[in-house]
């Protein structure tokens, strides 16, 4: 076990497993000596194992989850028409990334903890041919999760050239996802959340019709460091075990990122999935018996790696946070513009969930109980 420190229980960063923190302390290393590079193929390999697919490409890159957003300007070109199904501050913010790089963006919302249905969206989709629709797994704004394989078949019977994008920054590791049964053409995510690793690694797996749409684009991709022309000799080359060059790589991280993967990996994708649903009803039912309501309007549309929540009446965030912080506990104040000063977010994903012996929820719901029973106690 690590030494004693206040647990970072926001939906992300998370708490990292020490194996994967001694992992990054490898002396300075060559992006291109042989002992690092087949670290990186080997990276690039379980991660396919991870989102259950056999022949996706994926990318690691130096850079946060929102460089993955910033990826998609090789699916799209100007004026290409895109829905964004919106729940919350993240479906915003995609959206916004999208229309930079010319797309032409159609929101489908929904109420704030709630989804957009199938229906609308089968409605959305009959109205207009768009050339790709995305969806945020898990907006770390709201913890609503949103129907992927539900959105995906949707798609996919009515319009099945048109790409399904998952933001699922806050998803992979800790919600069912399974690229291939579910025809999904890109995941994006980052090494922060339920992966486990120390933010700074951009995760992004693309299937091959997303990978030819790609190659038969009609114009220059309108980028740079995000252009697969450029990544994806590189990925090719790491996961043959061979050296190859673009921008220097996260060494450190890509090492953090293999211990991690193969602690992921040692059990199957279902019983990680299992183990995230029962730690989170677990929580759950300990926010409702405190009388507390969560954003999400019903637990079919909660998330499993986090939690969002209604402050009391009369209670602030102030009230709150810093009182958890006091006990060891870092928990995230609200995110989303409508209602940020109005509730507050708990993180429950990696090793928090998957080694119950360390106490993390435990103690979480121990100072949250505490905390709740000091401040009614001041009004």
């Amino acid at each position: 076990m690590s030494q004693p420190h206040k647990l970072c229980m926001i939906p992300g960063p998370i708490e990292f497993h020490e194996d994967v923190l001694d992992a990054m302390s490898t002396p300075a290393t060559s992006h291109v000596d042989p002992l690092f590079v087949p670290i990186f193929g080997e990276c690039i390999e379980l991660l396919r194992k991870v989102l259950l697919t056999k022949d996706a490409q994926p990318f690691i890159v130096a850079g946060s989850g929102t460089l993955g957003w910033d990826m998609m300007v090789n699916l799209v070109e100007r004026d290409d028409e895109v829905l964004v199904l919106n729940t919350g501050y993240f479906g915003d913010k995609f959206a916004e990334c999208l229309e930079v790089y010319g797309a032409k963006v159609t929101h489908l919302r929904a109420p704030i903890g709630d989804r957009p249905s199938l229906d609308e969206l089968k409605k959305a989709l009959s109205a207009k041919k768009y050339k790709m629709v995305t969806v945020t797994h898990v907006d770390t704004s709201t913890g609503v999760l949103s129907d992927v394989k539900g959105v995906a078949e949707t798609v996919k019977s009515i319009s099945p050239e048109t790409l399904v994008v998952v933001d699922g920054v806050c998803s992979v590791g800790s919600e069912e996802i399974r690229f291939d049964e579910w025809k999904l053409d890109a995941v994006i995510t980052a090494s922060q959340k339920a992966l486990g690793v120390p933010p700074g690694l951009c995760i992004v797996a693309v299937s091959q019709q997303a990978l030819q749409v790609f190659k038969t684009r009609k114009t220059p991709v309108a980028g740079y460091y995000s252009n697969w022309n450029k990544w994806l000799p590189i990925m090719t080359a790491y996961e043959a075990r061979k050296p190859a060059y673009f921008a220097t790589p996260a060494v450190q991280l890509i090492y953090a990122l293999l211990a991690s993967l193969k602690q992921l990996t040692a059990q199957s994708m279902d019983t990680r999935f299992d183990q995230h649903r029962q730690v989170s009803q677990k929580f759950k039912k300990a926010v409702t018996d405190l009388g507390l309501k969560q954003l999400a309007v019903s637990d079919e549309v909660a998330a499993n790696g986090m939690t969002a929540i209604w402050l009391p009446e009369g209670v602030q965030v102030s009230d709150i946070v810093p009182s958890l912080a006091a006990k060891g506990v870092q928990i995230a104040g609200g995110l989303h513009a409508e209602c940020a000063t109005k509730y507050f977010r708990i993180g429950h994903m990696g090793i928090s969930v998957t080694e119950p012996q360390r106490g993390h929820i435990d103690k979480v719901i121990e100072s949250l109980t505490t905390t709740l029973k000091e401040v009614k106690s001041k009004a």
